[in-house]
Parts: structure tokens; sequence; C-alpha cells
């Protein structure tokens, strides 16, 4: 059995736990999420409301299924109380991010403006023309969105130059000058 998956998950404070069949509805300040469970796993929820169990059928499938389950349900009930966020930083000469609308407009370089449209659910901001904050309560939609804007410029390896993550380090190479 999973490791992982034997944990008992707290429920917080300000967060309800609603559980119909195979479907899992979490609510708190943040918002609601909802996850619908695999046949091989089942939730329950103690008596007295403050943690729930997640309980695995014997099997292969459900070994997988376990521990995932239980991270899964933890992460909805943090991201409902308290929320999750990436922040982006853009890095080179003449890059800018703006928000227009519920469209991220970036220029990195490129000859047109970069558009991406922000999924309903998130919340993203520019604090100056560098930075980019993504907010939201479900943690695979922030990251998802983030890697997504990541993906549209990568810093490159020679100068550092594009969009990243904020505190990520980048190894640069020695161009072809250090050869010699």
């Amino acid at each position: 059995m999973s490791r992982i998956g034997n944990k008992a998950v707290s429920i917080l404070d300000g967060v309800k736990v609603n559980l119909q069949g195979r479907e899992i509805e979490v609510t708190g300040p943040q918002g609601t999420l909802r996850y619908t469970l695999r046949p091989e796993v089942s939730v329950e929820v103690d008596a007295d409301g403050k943690s729930l169990q997640v309980r695995a059928i014997d099997g292969r499938t459900a070994r997988a299924f376990h521990g995932l389950t239980r991270a899964l349900i933890n992460n909805m009930i943090i991201g409902v109380k308290s929320g999750y966020e990436k922040k982006l930083e853009l890095q080179g000469v003449g890059y800018v991010c703006s928000l227009k609308g519920d469209e991220l407009t970036l220029r990195v370089g490129f000859a047109n403006e970069l558009k991406k449209k922000v999924p309903a659910g998130l919340s993203v901001t520019c604090p100056d023309q560098t930075h980019v904050l993504v907010k939201g309560c479900d943690k695979q939609a922030v990251g998802e969105f983030a890697a997504e804007v990541r993906a549209l410029r990568k810093p490159e390896p020679y100068k550092g130059k594009g969009i990243r993550y904020q505190g990520e380090v980048i190894k640069l190479k020695a161009g072809k000058s250090a050869k010699s």
C-alpha cells in the first residue's frame, strides 16, 4: 500500500467537504473544486468531520491511484483555503507584459506580440512590466497556465533571456568566443 495514501487528510477550518457517490466537492473561501473518484478507491469522512481517509481496493491499479487520490484531495483542501500562486519574470531588453481584460499580452523579442487568454478560475496580475503573478485555487490549473506562459519564450542558455519562474536559476553556457 501507498505510504502517502495511508495518511489521513485533515480538513482545515472554513473548508467543507461534500461526498456524494463518486463525486467529492471541496468548498472554501477561495472557491469550489470537484473531483470524480476512480472506482479503485473510496473516501470516508471521519465522524467528527475533521479528517478523511482514502481506502484502496486490492489490486495493482488500486495501489497506483491510492496515493494520487489522497494527494489530489489534499491539494484541493489547501487550494480552497489559501490558494496557490506562481510568479514569472521576464528577462531581456524590451521584454514587457501587460494585462488587457482577460488577455495577457507579452512582448518578448518577436516581431509580434504574444497573447494568451487567461482561463476561468485563475487570477493573473502584472505588478510591473516584467513580472506576472498567477493565482488560483486549483494547483494543476495554476501550474499549467504558468508553464504555458513560460513555454512562449523559454530562457535561452547563453544570455539567460526569456520568461522564467521567479527564483529559477539558469545555468549559462560559455559562447564560442570562450573556446580558446
